[in-house]
Parts: C-alpha cells; sequence; structure tokens
C-alpha cells in the first residue's frame, strides 16, 4: 500500500488540526481534534487523487522523510510541525453515467 507523508498543525482552542501534504498540491484535511483530522485525512487524500487522475494527471511521487527533510521548502515545516503517515489504498474508478 502507497502512503503519503502529511504535515499535521496542531490546533488550539481556537483553530482546528489542520494537515497539508507536501507532495500533493493543494491537499489538505483539518478537524476540531487531532484525531479527527488523521480519519478525515486518507478520505482528503483519495478524493484529491482521484480528481487529479480524472483530469489527466498522474499520481505524484510520495518522497521518504529524508527526501523532505533535504527540501528547503519543507525543512522548517518538518521541524516546527508533527508528521504523520497517510496510507492511500488507490481509487476505485466509477464509469461516467451515460
Amino acid at each position: 500500500m502507497q502512503h503519503y507523508l502529511a504535515i499535521v498543525e496542531e490546533g488550539d482552542a481556537d483553530h482546528a488540526y489542520g494537515i497539508w501534504f507536501p507532495d500533493v498540491r493543494g491537499c489538505f484535511s483539518g478537524g476540531d481534534t487531532f484525531e479527527e483530522a488523521m480519519r478525515n485525512a486518507p478520505e482528503a487524500l483519495a478524493l484529491h487523487l482521484e480528481m487529479l487522475l480524472q483530469e489527466g494527471g498522474e499520481l505524484p511521487h510520495a518522497r521518504t522523510l529524508a527526501e523532505l527533510k533535504a527540501d528547503p521548502e519543507t525543512a522548517a515545516e518538518l521541524k516546527a510541525n508533527l508528521v504523520a503517515i497517510v496510507p492511500f489504498k488507490g481509487i476505485s474508478f466509477r464509469p461516467a453515467a451515460e
């Protein structure tokens, strides 16, 4: 099973937890608690990637933690936030109605 690494931005009394994927531009999720945010993340990832494929795109390469640490754009985010592994179980294509 493939997985993507996610950045988890911690919430507080006034802000929800946020989750975003450095390798999947524009994909984000969240929740009022850490647990809720983590439950929502796989669905957000699957829906985003399904839309990407339907529009003719390709699945983005899922970088390792070492690769993300070597990227100056994500290195600071990794130090400041939690990192989570979010599974991607694949896409179940549904034919369009005719």
